[in-house]
């Protein structure tokens, strides 16, 4: 059944089904042609914990390579025999199946569609000669200059958000995919709220809706986890990287971010950047290509996703040309922010982005990818419409604005790939990438100190983790970790918390507090230039604490209303109550957020004496890494923090002795689902076993997991299933989960202590073991990209006693897992005896 329809035209219809799938249909019979797409809104972006993998672009790849009910060569006999054609593209926010037929091909066209897009079986023989296929496809665009370069551009224009990562994907993540990870993203992905049709051309829309609802009517609406993207910060310097090859023809870019593509402003900079290098006519063209020949090409561009996008201007060069073109190209630009454009050539570049982009229509396929366009970027059909309205109130005051506002110089990446011996020595125009070693440095007060100089960007990463926890609290105070943490940034005996707020925020950084299981903590980060600023926040947070009764009122209403709201989460208030019975009232048995009864008693004395205990710097480390001068930093923290006494070294709780017998929690909760928690005491960081669980934990836990393959899809008992590993100072938890029905949850109760009793006697399989070796090898590298993230890591890891370099070894530890060592840690940690379930279902 669909839902109610909308059209942007008589011609036009979008019916949205039951199950989400939205279906667009325009009728045109100027032509015997039809136009099918599909669309699935997963791109590059998308692939969450395999970013920078090419998931998206392998799937397209696959997806024309067979189904449940065609075998494969099939769907290139029927579209040949259609006399249609058929192709697919990938790029960062999408992938596009599309087949261009006479008219009576266009139930073909649309059955095929409606069929790889459900149905694909991805078979193993032909998927590996694709990844041979891609693999030749990367060396490839790692040997033409042209792609190489536009990719580095975006790698260095992007700092944070997924859009820096290449589409087809890493070498090194790619070679870790295997089949399950492929078909995981598949089935997690391809879901009918998650695509859209687009058919354009000599169609009867009723006849075009009904035959694609049919082929979707079994095909029910899934819950679709969110995906958040990190949203890219604003840019505070330029940004410059050349870099050198044995190549002919130098590549250079020049790009600056702009808004997303709602943005009002954007008109006015598409059609600054086709003034500037579009056609022969432009600027670039007729003043730096044809006066000056400087360059042999050059052209102007946006790129406007629906987060932060880029324009740039990009040209090819003789290496001798390089400075000289890069200057020209440059004062170009500075012309347009000088001077405004006159009316004649804005009238003529408004005609030709006019005239350019309806040009796109002249075909079914044309049409189609504008309305997919339009619905993928807003939701609405007319926006291509709407935008070129826009486009003709452009005046040259916008022009002139557009180009002041967004091309300064602190918002501007350069990057060049140059031939050999090109690149300036005159000085120094290449970004600094240098990256030292950790240094350790422990102070007279036992204060731990890791530097680290690190010159690629302008920042300073700082971190200070301390000793502390659930493990230092009693069923009395549970819940002053976590309190205590957040307070840290809302006021000090010299600050505010609002002049802590303003004083970061002014110079564009951040600090903020976190208090987990094992540890609290203070995160900064601020550019290199302000670091002074930054120290002496960060200082003050650390030693100066006052907990404000106001700030220590309001965070005990969040901290309430966050324990009430477990009642709603259900899989977290299994895990606290599978906790409590593994380790009764103490330690791992507390919840970080404490219990109404103990929160609400928090006060002043109580917050200060317990930072006064452990907020001591023999109870914690520094990690201080970035743009910095570390003999200068280990001054200025010997100056700041270097005098504050020691005090008395942190002491871990007695572990209680585990319970006999299995032990079993049945709860109800007046909800629609059920959870099911399976718990045992796990390990600690410091443990043999440690990796051996956590390979197990992951084996467990992706979309291709014996559990995920048994529970969820030979079943259909579980929303979700998973293992989880927790270690810590004293031994953590091991538990297995899954999210049901009401109904179901005894069933998914036997499956699971199956399915561990399996584990105990069998091990893992030698692919599971080499699936999840990859993908936890592959996740520790990614991790470690980001500078603020290894601060946080190795901090932890000094903490913990385990050494700051211990990430760097864990590859060679985790490769050296064997299956006799994961079947003996699953008998040694899965004991029956040892087990606590958790079922939390509706009323009987």
């Amino acid at each position: 059944m669909a839902q109610p329809e909308t059209s942007s035209a008589a011609d036009t219809r979008m019916v949205a089904l039951d199950n989400g799938l939205v279906i667009v249909v325009r009728e045109d019979h100027s032509a015997p042609v039809v136009s099918a797409q599909a669309w699935a809104k997963t791109g590059s972006v998308h692939e969450g914990e395999w970013l920078g993998a090419g998931l998206s672009h392998i799937l397209e790849h696959m997806l024309f390579k067979g189904t449940e009910t065609r075998e494969l060569g099939r769907i290139e006999q029927e579209v040949q025999e259609a006399g249609g054609y058929m192709n697919a593209y990938t790029s960062f926010d999408r992938t596009v199946y599309y087949i261009d037929a006479p008219n009576d091909g266009a139930t073909v066209a649309i059955d095929i569609l409606c069929d790889i897009m459900q149905n694909a079986t991805l078979p193993e023989d032909e998927l590996a000669k694709e990844l041979d296929v891609i693999r030749r496809e990367i060396d490839m665009g790692h040997d033409d200059p042209g792609r190489r370069a536009s990719r580095r551009l975006f790698e260095v224009a992007y700092t944070t958000s997924p859009y820096r990562h290449t589409v087809i994907g890493y070498p090194d993540i790619f070679a870790l995919l295997q089949r399950d990870d492929i078909v995981g993203y598949y089935r997690a992905r391809y879901m009918p709220a998650n695509m859209f049709f687009v058919v354009v051309g000599d169609v009867d829309a009723e006849v075009v809706i009904d035959q694609i609802g049919k082929a979707f009517a079994d095909n029910k609406a899934k819950p679709q986890p969110p995906l958040l993207l990190p949203a890219e910060p604003r840019q505070t310097a330029a940004r410059e990287v050349i870099e050198e090859d044995a190549i002919q023809l130098g590549h250079l870019h020049f790009s600056w971010h702009v808004p997303d593509v709602r943005h009002p402003d954007l008109p006015a900079i598409d059609v600054l950047a086709t003034l500037l290098g579009s056609g022969r006519s432009s600027r670039l063209y007729q003043n730096v290509r044809e006066k000056q020949a400087l360059v042999n090409a050059a052209d102007a561009w946006t790129y406007t996703p629906d987060s932060t996008g880029l324009f740039g201007m990009s040209a090819v060069v003789l290496g001798e040309k390089y400075q000289p073109a890069r200057d020209a190209i440059l004062s170009e630009l500075d012309a347009l922010r000088e001077a405004p454009v006159g009316p004649e050539e804005l009238s003529k570049v408004v005609k030709q982005f006019i005239a350019g982009t309806l040009g796109t229509r002249k075909t079914m396929e044309g049409q189609a990818q504008t309305l997919g366009d339009s619905w993928i970027s807003v939701q609405d059909l007319d926006f291509a419409d709407r935008y070129l309205e826009e486009v003709k109130r452009v005046t040259p005051a916008d022009i002139q604005r557009v180009a002041r506002e967004y091309t300064a110089d602190n918002n501007r990446t350069h990057f060049a790939l140059l031939p050999d011996g090109a690149a300036p020595k005159s000085k120094v125009a290449t970004v600094q990438h240098s990256a030292n070693p950790i240094e350790k440095h422990v102070l007279p007060n036992g204060l731990r100190l890791l530097l680290k100089e690190d010159r690629r960007l302008p920042f300073v990463q700082a971190r200070g983790v301390f000793l502390g926890g659930v493990l230092a609290e009693t069923s009395a105070s549970n819940g002053i970790n976590h309190c205590m943490s957040k307070l840290l940034v809302k006021g000090t005996v010299n600050r505010t918390g609002q002049q802590i707020a303003e004083q970061i925020e002014s110079v564009g950084g951040h600090i903020d507090s976190f208090g987990g299981n094992n540890s609290f903590g203070i995160n900064l980060e601020v550019m290199s230039e302000d670091w002074p600023l930054g120290l002496e926040l960060f200082g003050d947070v650390i030693l100066n604490p006052s907990f404000p009764s106001e700030a220590i009122t309001r965070q005990q209403e969040v901290q309430l209303a966050a324990i009430r709201a477990m009642d709603d989460k259900l899989l977290h208030a299994a895990f606290r109550e599978m906790r409590a019975k593994l380790f009764g009232e103490t330690g791992y048995g507390l919840d970080s957020l404490g219990r109404e009864a103990s929160v609400s008693a928090l006060d002043t004395d109580a917050l200060a004496a317990y930072h006064h205990r452990l907020a001591r710097p023999n109870n914690g480390v520094l990690a201080i890494f970035g743009d910095i001068k570390p003999s200068q930093v280990k001054a200025d923290i010997e100056k700041a923090l270097g005098l504050s006494a020691a005090g008395e070294d942190f002491g871990l709780p007695s572990v209680p002795s585990p319970g006999e017998g299995m032990q079993q929690v049945k709860l109800e909760r007046d909800k629609e689902q059920a959870v099911v928690v399976v718990g045992y005491r796990g390990c600690t960081f410091d443990s043999p076993d440690r990796f051996a669980l956590e390979l197990i934990s992951e084996a467990c836990s992706d979309l291709g997991s014996r559990l995920y393959m048994r529970i969820r899809e030979e079943l259909g008992l579980a929303y979700y299933v998973g293992g989880q590993s927790q270690p810590g100072l004293l031994p953590g938890i091991f538990a297995f989960y899954a999210g049901t029905a009401g109904n179901e949850a005894e069933r998914v109760e036997t499956e699971m202590l199956d399915q561990v009793a399996k584990l105990r006697e069998e091990g893992l399989a030698d692919d599971e073991l080499r699936r999840a070796k990859n993908k936890v090898i592959g996740q520790k590298k990614i991790a470690r990209q980001d500078l603020g993230g290894l601060a946080m890591m190795t901090a932890l890891d000094e903490l913990y006693d385990l050494g700051y370099d211990a990430s760097e070894k864990e590859e060679a530890a985790i490769q050296a897992v064997t299956p006799d060592e994961i079947r003996a840690a699953a008998q040694e940690y899965f004991r029956p005896s040892d087990c606590v379930v958790v079922i939390i279902q509706p009323p009987a």
